[in-house]
């Protein structure tokens, strides 16, 4: 940090000029579920350069993989699918994604795009990322049926989902994160304005949603959902051996233009808030099998302690019940399939009866659906405590490639090949 940048006085804060004082903080992190970053930071009110340290955090357009992944979480989301326009192609599709990928890269920099709007005028680029995917029609609308992976085969459909097929699905994919609500909405404005003057795309659905703030508990923790209950400490980790086998498209894997890129399963997930509240502690974590004050099995330690799901009580029963959440979805019951969990929580207003239209965004990454998603939704869906609280009310699965290089726009590969 700069001198000037220390003294308030002297502080004129500006998007270009916040770069120079962290670089790339978060770039290389691992978001635990929905806690990301959040407690990474030391920020408190009393410190004056504070919100300096956030808005200034960068991370990185170009990477073996695409920024938003390995990311730590961020404060904000945005979350937008596409379907291409009848008379457009594979021409149309690669002006748009250089034209996004250009802009992605000017605002994770902190430049202002050309014809700015000046919302974000004032702010760093507060760790902000954009990525990119392709929806299984994007191939045949672009002539690219052989460039489609199998593992972008249509999930399969659930009893218990009730999706809105108007939220579901899409040609392209963007995923918008920023520790700041106007620079991700600045980035969420820019892009969707690039896509409607473009012959190339229109809007198909668009969600947005939120985490708990950089600075806002006094050390790391993982993040709590809507249901109060801490989220997301099952998450693989990259120290793990098998990580990059999980999450990522191996360098030599197929198709090569998914070289290090990843599949992300996206869930409108609603949660049944009004239901849930109406059942006492023990209830509720007896149904996810963690104990709500902090985030520890049922069968004792802490909250990293792993559950066991053999373990007894005086009375002879399990400690876990047999369709607690945490049993249902443990690897040890799905083969070892596991996915890397990076969801937003959303509150859209309240439906007609009262009830909060609310839930959970879920986004969830893996080498491979069919290894990672599918098993273990397979197994929620035949007796999973938790399903009486929610309902899945919208699906997508997307293909999305590997970071591009220096001078390469996002699918290049693809679209040029």
């Amino acid at each position: 940090m700069t001198q000037q940048d220390q003294d308030p006085a002297a502080r004129t804060v500006t998007r270009r000029r916040l770069l120079g004082t962290v670089g790339a903080a978060g770039a290389g992190g691992l978001a635990l579920g929905a806690a990301g970053g959040a407690g990474a930071y030391a920020a408190t009110r009393d410190e004056p350069t504070a919100l300096t340290t956030l808005g200034s955090s960068r991370v990185p357009f170009h990477g073996t993989h695409q920024a938003g992944i390995l990311t730590p979480q961020q404060a904000h989301g945005h979350l937008l699918a596409f379907d291409l326009k009848p008379d457009a192609g594979r021409k149309e599709a690669a002006a748009l994604l250089r034209r996004w990928s250009r802009t992605a890269r000017e605002l994770m920099a902190g430049e202002p795009p050309a014809e700015d709007t000046g919302v974000a005028l004032d702010a760093g680029p507060s760790s902000l990322t954009v990525t990119f995917g392709f929806g299984h029609g994007f191939f045949s609308r672009t002539g690219l049926t052989a460039q489609r992976p199998r593992e972008l085969a249509p999930l399969p459909r659930f009893s218990a989902d009730a999706l809105d097929t108007d939220r579901s699905d899409g040609d392209l994919w963007i995923q918008i994160g920023a520790d700041d609500a106007l620079v991700a909405f600045h980035a969420l404005r820019a892009l969707q304005r690039q896509a409607a003057d473009s012959p190339a795309a229109r809007l198909r659905w668009q969600m947005s949603g939120f985490n708990r703030s950089p600075g806002a508990t006094a050390k790391p923790m993982t993040v709590r959902n809507l249901m109060g209950q801490v989220d997301g400490t099952n998450n693989p980790k990259p120290a793990e051996p098998d990580f990059d086998r999980r999450v990522f498209v191996p360098e030599n894997g197929t198709p090569e233009w998914m070289a290090h890129g990843s599949y992300a399963v996206v869930r409108r997930i609603r949660m049944l808030l009004d239901d849930w509240e109406g059942h006492g502690l023990a209830e509720q974590e007896k149904v996810i099998g963690r104990r709500k004050s902090d985030g520890a099995p049922l069968s004792g330690g802490g909250e990293h302690t792993e559950p066991d799901l053999e373990k007894t009580g005086k009375d002879g029963e399990l400690l876990i019940a047999a369709d607690a959440h945490v049993r249902v979805t443990s690897p040890d019951t799905n083969g070892g399939a596991a996915m890397l969990r990076r969801p937003y929580s959303y509150h859209d207003g309240f439906r007609e009866d009262g009830a909060p239209d609310a839930g959970l965004l879920f986004i969830a990454w893996q080498a491979d659906p069919l290894r990672g998603f599918v098993p273990v939704q397979r197994k929620l869906d035949r007796g999973d405590a938790l399903s009486r609280f929610i309902r899945h009310e919208s699906s997508a699965l997307f293909a999305v490639p590997g970071g591009p290089a220096e001078g390469e726009y996002v699918g290049q590969r693809l679209l040029e090949s």
